[in-house]
């Protein structure tokens, strides 16, 4: 079976060197959780760091970080559905919003659960996901001020989720400078400005990220020591965390030319014969995971000396060419990956898990 690792030293390097960062910049943050999907094991790692707030976009994952540790504080990063209008309230202690009726619900729930529920509202800046338009702002603000069991605790926003509008000194100043103006005008305290995200930190090495931002929420980065402005890896930390070992169960020499008539695949892909192919052989492997689990868009080889072939639903063709290598069956072959990769897999009930 193929496996995916956490290598927890590595993890707990990368911590260290954000959480020193924030510290030195007087910034708070927490860790996004939903690239982990629920899997408690992982979770646990997380918890262990010694953080204080986790975020997640699934329900049940943080309902598994309360089972967990009951006292972290935990934050539902996505505007509620209204059928889930009681989950939230009773497994996370804050949400991200943008609906007034949503947090009028969340309110009347908080209520019959005698529990204080916070809300970050969420602001729209460009990149069209959620939030809401900075003209509706006053307005919006007026009206759940006073509901009951409900905190404004926050102000936030998103970039570079949807339509990949990048983060910038002028939008992160934009963010603070609303924060102000709630403040101003409801004569209310809004602490936090969560407008950090991964694709954010690079402005703090750059020195253009705005006073007024305060807080940070942070997955990708922490896993893979990402540099999402410059597509990079950020010195000091490791990309390496979760790793991908595939295992080798057949390798034969075979023509590089398929043989017979040819159709679409069951992917729907017609496959182009190179003609300098013909008459040719080469070394294939399979391994054994396939588009099921992932795509190999989101595969990064550690080794650069064989190609992709393709992949059916459950195996992974690759050409060696002469084999130089030496692999054989039942050798691994290890693959780091992109996140959208690591999603995938962890939500997969076909590829293992291990802690190392």
């Amino acid at each position: 079976m193929a496996f995916i690792t956490l290598d927890r030293n590595k993890l707990r390097e990368n911590f260290s060197h954000l959480n020193g960062l924030f510290q030195k910049k007087g910034i708070e943050w927490a860790i996004v959780t939903k690239m982990l999907c629920g899997h408690e094991a992982y979770l646990q790692e997380v918890i262990d760091l010694g953080i204080q707030e986790i975020c997640d976009a699934r329900i049940s994952n943080l309902k598994k970080v309360k089972k967990l540790k009951p006292e972290i504080q935990t934050v539902y990063i996505k505007p509620p559905a209204k059928r889930s209008i009681k989950d939230v309230v009773k497994y996370a202690d804050a949400s991200f919003n943008t609906e007034l009726e949503t947090i009028k619900l969340l309110s009347a729930e908080a209520v019959k659960q005698d529990r204080l529920h916070k809300v970050i509202i969420m602001i729209e800046l460009g990149d069209l996901r959620e939030g809401v338009m900075g003209t509706r702002l006053v307005e919006f603000y007026g009206s759940i001020f006073e509901l009951p069991n409900i905190k404004v605790t926050g102000i936030g926003s998103n970039l570079n989720c949807l339509h990949g509008v990048m983060p910038s000194q002028d939008k992160l100043i934009q963010l603070s400078l609303y924060k102000q103006l709630i403040e101003a005008k409801f004569d209310r305290q809004i602490p936090w400005v969560t407008g950090g995200t991964s694709v954010v930190i690079p402005l703090i090495y750059t020195h253009q990220l705005p006073v007024g931002i305060n807080h940070f929420r942070v997955g990708e980065t922490l896993y893979f020591g990402a540099d999402l402005v410059n597509g990079s890896v950020i010195e000091g930390m490791h990309h390496d965390v979760i790793k991908l070992y595939a295992e080798v169960i057949e390798i034969t020499k075979k023509p590089k030319v398929p043989i017979g008539n040819m159709e679409a695949n069951p992917s729907g892909e017609m496959y182009e014969i190179n003609t300098a192919d013909y008459g040719k052989s080469s070394h294939r492997a399979i391994l054994d995971l396939g588009l099921l689990d992932i795509s190999t868009d989101y595969l990064i080889p550690e080794d650069q000396d064989f190609e992709f072939v393709g992949a059916s639903s459950d195996m992974l063709v690759i050409d060696l060419d002469d084999n130089d290598q030496g692999y054989k069956v039942g050798d691994l072959i290890p693959f780091d990956l992109k996140y959208m990769g690591a999603l995938t897999l962890l939500n997969s009930d076909y590829i293992d898990k291990k802690v190392i």
